[in-house]
This record gives C-alpha cells, structure tokens and sequence, in this order.
C-alpha cells in the first residue's frame, strides 16, 4: 500500500481516536469552532485549552515519527486567503458549527443536521474549486 494512504489512515484513526476520548471525558463535541469560542469568553475550560495545545502538537509528533515536515504549498494571495477565512468563520455561525463538528462528530452520532451541513459545505468546496479551476 501507499505510505501516502498510510498517513490518511492513521490521521484519520488519531483524528477518531481525539474525538472519541474528549467525549468519553467531557461529553463535549470536537467542533474546532465551537472549542476556540470558548476560549475567547471566560470562564476559560482547562480542556479547551489542552484539545487546542494538541493541534500543533500533532505537526511535531509526526515531524518526530517520520523525520520529516508535511509539505504545503499555498500559492494564493493572501488578500484571497483572508477572505476565504472570514468566510469560512462566518459559515461556522450561520451553519452553527464547523467541519469537524458537523464532518466528524455529527456524521458520527447520525445528526440530520450534520449531514445537510456537510454536504453543503462539500458542495461548496467543490463548486469552488471547479469555479477556480476554469479561471486559471
């Protein structure tokens, strides 16, 4: 197989892994959006904070593991990325909550709503980047 298909494996299965041990602890949902709000309003959850530590923490364990960095290129400017970005936290208020919440913790748990929410989104994305597509 693949080392390419590996990695989405195993992200995939410490993604699910994540989700599943914040909610056997807290009872709370792995919805980034909805984590990151409540770290800008005190009272500031102990959990919240350690569920956001672990996002970066993931980048350096897998730095650790393979002994190298994941590669990005981002070619876009950035006026458009900062665009893309006030859209995508203005989508996560109007859709009350995000990709992770409604992509994996929703999906997880059958939520109707999720599942209207996800395949909006991915429409979108997909719309998108065809729309960008015939413009290049």
């Amino acid at each position: 197989m693949n080392p390419d298909y590996l990695h989405a494996l195993y992200g995939g299965l410490l993604i699910g892994a994540a989700v599943w041990i914040l909610f056997a602890c807290t009872g709370k949902y792995a919805g980034i959006s909805g984590i990151i709000g409540q770290l800008l309003r005190p009272p500031f959850p102990l959990w919240a904070g350690l569920f956001v530590l672990g996002l970066p923490l993931g980048g350096l364990i897998y730095r650790f593991v393979t002994g190298s960095e994941p590669v990005a290129v981002i070619t876009a400017p950035m006026p458009l990325l900062v665009a893309a970005g006030l859209l995508v936290g203005v989508g996560t208020r109007v859709g009350n909550g995000c990709t992770s919440g409604h992509g994996i913790c929703g999906l997880g748990r059958f939520s109707k709503r999720s599942l209207v929410a996800t395949c909006t989104f991915m429409g979108a994305g997909m719309i998108t980047v065809f729309l960008r597509g015939m413009w290049l």
